[in-house]
This record gives structure tokens, C-alpha cells and sequence, in this order.
């Protein structure tokens, strides 16, 4: 049986559901699958997700030359020469190309296009599209940029989270930063604000996260953070990638004793506790609280910071297996989650992701609370407190309505990001920001952490509630959120970006924002991930919001297709 066949079959989708699903003919289907014609590159994407296999293990199903030709004329008619090195380079090292990387070339400048590092580092299918050898790649090149960046052997941390790849990747990196003459700091399975803290503590210069996230456990990801606790600079990412892909520059490889050496830090879980503990004022005795540790690197430093501070903590999903991380469970999978809060007497329940950088809320009702509303609980109170630095809250362009409507109203300022933690921090830092978040929850406490902390960010909601003597329904009952409708208007990656200056587009959407008044809101934006235009509209009647979005993704489709 072909095997494009037998995916097919193994996702139980008869030829017209995966038609139907790529927006293509059954006979297309069928012509795929007998080898008559082949798939593009975004229905290669497309059907990676819905298949649960790598773009890169699809594209290995079918003509990857014809798959890279094509790409090539597509991507240099566009764009021009310019795109001539990026070319060579994914055919050099994947002999194809990775679709991420595709996407995010059609949807911007390929000058700018990050061939490892994406908003939040290196991230794929472990042991495919991120190997070994990557994995050693890149803590060569990195352990070579800090030997030119620091004067004295750089000392570099590694921390991972429960996936069963993290060992096999950890023992690959450790091999490249090594080689290079680094000292490396093994962590362990601990969450990656801790890898951020206990880089700046012990003055580490770099620290590095072997993490997928909210992704399941099959993918895996490389996140490097400077010694300052923050990502590593757009000039040292690029400079890493074009040593990876581009073998730009060679690094030297010492030999005796001037080969790296690897020490455990047996404490590392410890003193982030202990360091978690201390940005709460107060304690938490008397309180009972429900905790989702979705099986990753939460697990054990959650539970005992709650213990520790008194409360009584019901667990759920703290027994990681290196497979089970993310697995209907964590804040991406909540739902399970909310039905167990509602059914025990609790004051409420907290829910991580993989890594442990993000945290959603779930009150004693059983409801979910996102990250919009745990931020502004949070700005609020620092508001009241005249804590608030310059009385302003970042989030991103995805942020509600509604809460930039209560912000307003209580003298908050709000300022918008392009969606990306990354873009929220950048802000905070040129700014002077104290807090700022998205409302997947990732939220920013730049007096506690200098990346996304759900830990300190669950003792900061909890603070508040210990101080108010408010139930956590009440608090998040301070704003209401706007209705919201997203469409997808399916068009070509080659064309989605075109919106932005189609004219009959540009005036129907100028049109509808004029119909919302100050009352609601149109975002359109092309998917960073997927062929399509996307559509968002809020306002207070969803029956009319939901009909404006329909006729402008209509509207972007009949122009761009």
C-alpha cells in the first residue's frame, strides 16, 4: 500500500475528508497517493498535522526534488537573487524544505527569516527535523560565539523538561559545547524560568532549554538565554545559523586540557523553589489548591513551592513518563482539568504547560481563567498599590477587547505587541515596563523573572486573592470579554500576504471598523503557520461580528485567489 496511503488510513480519513480538509478534489487525492502528480507545500504542512508525522517525513514520501524546485522558482520569482544562499542552504542540509521555514519566507522579507531560531528558539520532531547532529551543530557554534563574546572558558546550563528526547539531545549538545573548550552545567528536569533565574544567579554566560513547550512529546526545541536571563540577541541567532547551515566560520577544536568539562548542579530544583517562594508576600495556609502539572517539568518544583507555603494541593498529572507530557492535560488541554476543580472543594486550580513558562486559572466554579484576565487581576491590583510601572499593561494585538475597554476605564494604559512573548519582552525592556502577557498566559513579571514564569505568575494571582479576600470568580469578573469570531480565509502562502495592500480589500475591512466605531475591532493578519488569511472581529453583537468576518474572509478570497 502506499504509505501516503496508509497515513491516510492509519488518521481514519477517506479520500473526500482529507479533500475536504486541504481544500482540494478527491481525484487530486487519488492521483497523490498513486504517484501521478505530488502534493505542494502546503498540503505537505497540512497534512503533517493532520497525519502526526514531521513535513520533513512527508516530504521523504515524495519527489523532494521536484518538491524543491518548484519552492526554488516560486521563492526566487518573488523575491529575486537575494534568496540564493537560503536556497542552497535547506537543500544542503534537508535536501528540501522545512515548511515553517517556507511559510514565514512567503509571509515576510527572506533577509529576516530565522532558518533555526523561530519567536522561541530551534523546534521540530525530535531525531528528524531536529537531530543529533543539529543538536551537537549547535552547541558547537554556540559554545565558539561565547569564546568570542567573553573573555575566560564559558560556563553554559542545561535544563530540559520530561520528554524522552531530552537525554539523547542533552548528551548532543553537551558534546558540541564541549568540544569547543565549554564548561557545561547539567540542571536536570526542571522548568524553564528556572534555567533563566539560575543562569543570572550564578553568572552562567548562557543557559540553554531542551523544550518543545505546549507541543506533544514527539517535537523537542533548543532555547538559549543569555547571562542575563534573556534570549539571545537577533545578531548572535543569526550568527549561530549561518555557522550551522552556512559553515560561515570553523570553530577550532582544542585538544587536552582545554576540552570542556560537565558538572550536575544537584541543587538547581531547590533554589528556584526557594527563589519562587520569595517573590510571594505572605502564605498560603488554609488555602486548598488544584494543580495541573501536564506531566512536564512543573511536576515536582509546583507542588512543593505550594506545600511549602502552606496550602493544601490536590495533583493531577505529576507523573511524567517521557511520553504523556502534554497529553490531554496542562493549560493547551484544560478541559478535563475544569470538570475536576468544579467537583472537589477547592479555592481554585492552576494549570502549567510542558516547560512551565505559561499558567491559566480555573476558578472555584469550574470556569477557566486565560491569561488576559490573570494579567489584568494582576495590573489592577498593582494599579491600587501604585506598584504599576508608568500604569501600564503590554499584551499583544490578540489581546480582547474587553480588557483593553476596563483597562481604559481605570486609568491603565495598554500597549500592543505583534503576537510573541518575545515581542511583549522587548517592549517591556525598552519601556520600562513591570508586567506584561498574552493570553495563552505566558505573563511577564520583569520584577520576578525575565521570561514567562507560571510558577511566580501562580503566587502573584494568589497573592492578590490572599489580600483581597476575594474568591478567584469575583476578581476575573473585572471585565467581561468582548464576543470574539476567527475565520480563516484559505488563499496560497505565495499570495497571503497581499492583503495588506489590495485596495478593494484595505477599504472593506476600513469599512467595517467604521461600522464598530470604538466598540469593536478587525484584526487581519497572515498566518505565520498556515496558507490562509486570518479574520478577527470583536464586538458586542457576535450575530453581526460573525457575519462582517464571513463577508471580509470571502471578500480576501475572491481577490487573492
Amino acid at each position: 500500500m502506499n504509505p501516503m496511503k496508509s497515513l491516510r488510513k492509519e488518521a481514519n480519513l477517506s479520500q473526500q475528508r482529507l479533500a475536504d480538509k486541504l481544500g482540494v478534489s478527491r481525484s487530486t487525492i487519488a492521483m497523490w497517493e498513486s504517484g501521478a502528480s505530488q502534493p505542494d507545500h502546503s498540503s505537505i504542512r497540512q497534512m503533517a498535522l493532520l497525519f502526526h508525522v514531521s513535513a520533513d517525513y512527508l516530504l521523504g514520501l515524495t519527489d523532494v526534488r521536484v518538491r524543491y524546485d518548484d519552492c526554488a522558482e516560486e521563492i526566487q520569482n518573488r523575491f529575486g537573487g537575494d534568496c540564493q544562499r537560503f536556497l542552497q542552504s535547506e537543500q544542503k542540509h534537508r535536501g528540501g524544505f522545512h515548511a515553517k521555514r517556507l511559510d514565514a519566507l512567503f509571509a515576510g522579507d527572506p533577509s529576516k527569516v530565522g532558518r533555526l531560531f523561530g519567536t522561541d528558539g530551534v523546534r521540530g520532531v525530535a531525531n528528524s527535523e531536529l537531530s543529533c547532529e543539529m543538536a551537537l551543530a549547535i552547541g558547537r557554534a554556540c559554545a565558539y560565539v561565547l569564546t568570542r563574546e567573553v573573555s575566560h572558558r564559558p560556563t553554559v546550563f542545561i535544563g530540559k523538561d520530561s520528554r524522552l528526547s531530552g537525554d539523547m539531545l542533552e548528551a548532543a549538545l553537551t558534546a558540541g559545547l564541549c568540544s569547543v573548550g565549554a564548561h557545561v552545567v547539567h540542571l536536570g528536569v526542571i522548568p524553564t524560568p528556572a534555567v533563566a533565574y539560575l543562569t543570572r544567579k550564578h553568572h552562567a554566560d548562557a543557559g540553554i532549554v531542551i523544550s518543545a513547550s505546549h507541543n506533544s512529546a514527539e517535537f523537542n526545541g533548543i532555547k538559549i538565554f543569555n547571562s542575563n536571563g534573556y534570549k539571545l540577541s537577533d545578531r548572535l541567532e543569526h550568527r549561530i545559523e549561518r555557522i550551522v547551515l552556512d559553515e560561515s566560520e570553523d570553530p577550532i577544536l582544542p585538544t587536552g586540557d582545554a576540552v570542556g568539562s560537565v558538572e550536575v548542579l544537584k541543587t538547581a530544583a531547590q533554589e528556584y523553589i526557594d527563589y519562587a517562594k520569595s517573590t510571594m508576600t505572605g502564605d498560603l495556609k488554609g488555602m486548598r489548591i488544584a494543580v495541573d502539572c501536564a506531566n512536564g517539568a512543573a511536576y515536582k518544583t509546583a507542588v512543593k513551592v505550594l506545600v511549602e507555603l502552606g496550602a493544601d494541593v490536590y495533583v493531577v498529572h505529576n507523573h511524567p513518563n517521557g511520553t504523556n507530557i502534554n497529553e490531554n492535560c496542562g493549560s493547551t488541554h484544560p478541559h478535563e482539568f475544569c470538570d475536576y476543580v468544579k467537583k472537589i472543594d477547592v479555592y481554585l486550580g492552576l494549570t502549567f504547560d510542558g516547560d512551565a513558562d505559561r499558567l491559566l486559572a480555573v476558578d472555584e466554579n469550574g470556569f477557566l481563567i486565560d491569561g488576559d484576565k490573570i494579567m489584568f487581576i494582576c495590573a489592577e491590583d498593582l494599579k491600587s498599590r501604585n506598584q504599576l510601572e508608568k500604569d501600564t499593561l503590554v499584551t499583544t494585538v490578540m489581546t480582547n477587547l474587553g480588557l483593553i475597554l476596563a483597562a481604559k476605564e481605570r486609568g491603565i494604559h495598554i500597549v500592543q505587541t505583534a503576537v510573541g512573548d518575545r515581542y511583549v519582552l522587548e517592549e517591556m525592556l525598552r519601556s520600562g515596563y513591570s508586567i506584561g502577557g498574552e493570553q495563552s498566559g505566558h505573563i511577564i513579571f520583569l520584577n520576578s523573572n525575565t521570561t514567562g514564569d507560571g510558577l511566580c505568575t501562580a503566587l502573584q494571582l494568589l497573592t492578590v486573592m490572599r489580600r483581597t479576600g476575594k474568591k478567584l470568580s469575583e476578581l476575573a469578573n473585572s471585565f467581561t470579554p468582548m464576543p470574539q469570531v476567527i475565520l480563516n480565509a484559505r488563499v496560497s502562502n505565495a499570495k497571503k500576504g497581499e492583503y495588506a495592500s489590495d485596495p478593494v480589500i484595505c477599504e472593506e475591512i476600513k469599512r467595517v471598523e467604521t461600522e464598530l466605531s470604538e466598540r469593536g475591532r478587525v484584526l487581519v493578519r497572515a498566518s505565520g503557520t498556515e496558507p490562509c488569511v486570518r479574520v478577527m472581529i470583536e464586538g458586542e453583537n457576535h450575530s453581526m461580528i460573525t457575519q462582517k468576518a464571513d463577508y471580509l474572509t470571502k471578500i480576501i478570497e475572491a481577490r487573492l485567489n
